[in-house]
């Protein structure tokens, strides 16, 4: 048996197969399955900030409307203290997942603005994450805001979480920035310990027979691995950071070409969805 121990964001890793960010990393029980099959580490799904501050602020007015149209309505409503936020249940999955499996545990979140980026960075951190992955994208819709403008923004917030969180952050990037090999370069000066190419987003359909926007995620291909392959033999020789090869790892294969390239490690979400935890055993 070859020995697959591997080091990623500076974390010693047992194998360099890794459960990325999706909804088997959730539930406790798949990940103790995980970590059954050899994952090197897990990836929480992501915490949306937009996510939090609409559930917060929907509490409120809930609270508000209901408190003052009649007193006794108050009490179909559970106490605050008592209610479990979003944000409250993702810390609790932390330190329930460092507590059922050995492997590193990774925490995914998606800030909407710097602030937020960092007040949450923050709570993750203090839950127990051992790394933080930052899931880096905005829609470039704003014809007066250019290229290089939204990357100046996303390389300060990542120099700024880097400052306020002692952990090693990796960013998950798309590859839709103008120089990618630039940015990447940019995030390590930036601080960052880690980059993983390339994130896979939702996109808008139409639905014919509702004639309303749906949005849709469809599952990897193998095909897919064709990009970051591409883009990790480029940078691999520029980067002293790490580096994580993600989208189209369905087989042993598909992480053996991402590793040659450069990769320190492998994400995978499609195959195992497709296929089940024990999967990533193969």
């Amino acid at each position: 048996m070859p020995d697959l121990h591997t080091t990623y964001l500076g974390l010693p890793l047992r194998s360099p197969i890794v459960a990325s960010a999706g909804p088997f990393t959730g539930q406790l029980d798949r990940l103790v399955e995980l970590e059954l099959a050899g994952a090197g580490a897990v990836v929480l799904p992501s915490i949306f900030e937009e996510q939090i501050e609409h559930e917060t602020a929907e509490i409120d007015r809930l609270y508000t409307v209901h408190g003052e149209s009649f007193h006794e309505a108050t009490s179909f409503f559970p106490e605050v203290d008592d209610y479990g936020s979003a944000i409250d249940s993702y810390l609790e999955l932390i330190e329930t997942a460092k507590i059922a499996v050995d492997i590193p545990v990774i925490a995914s979140l998606n800030g909407a603005n710097i602030g937020g980026w960092v007040k949450y960075a923050r709570l993750l951190e203090g839950a127990g994450a051992d790394a933080l992955e930052l899931n880096l994208y905005t829609v470039a819709a704003d014809p007066d805001i250019g290229g290089a403008a939204i990357e100046a923004e996303h390389l300060e917030l990542v120099a700024l979480v880097a400052e306020e969180v002692d952990v090693p952050i990796a960013v998950k990037i798309s590859p839709y920035y103008s120089s990618v090999a630039s940015f990447v370069v940019g995030l390590q000066r930036a601080g960052a310990a880690g980059v993983v190419m390339f994130n896979r987003f939702y996109s808008p359909d139409l639905d014919l027979e509702t004639l309303e926007v749906a949005p849709r995620i469809a599952l990897s291909t193998p095909e897919e691995l064709r990009l970051p392959l591409r883009w990790i033999g480029i940078l691999r020789e520029h980067l002293k950071m790490s580096i994580a090869g993600s989208t189209g790892v369905h087989s042993g294969f598909d992480a053996a070409k991402l590793i040659l390239a450069g990769a320190d490690i492998v994400m995978t979400t499609s195959s195992l969805l497709h296929h089940g935890p024990a999967h990533l055993a193969t």
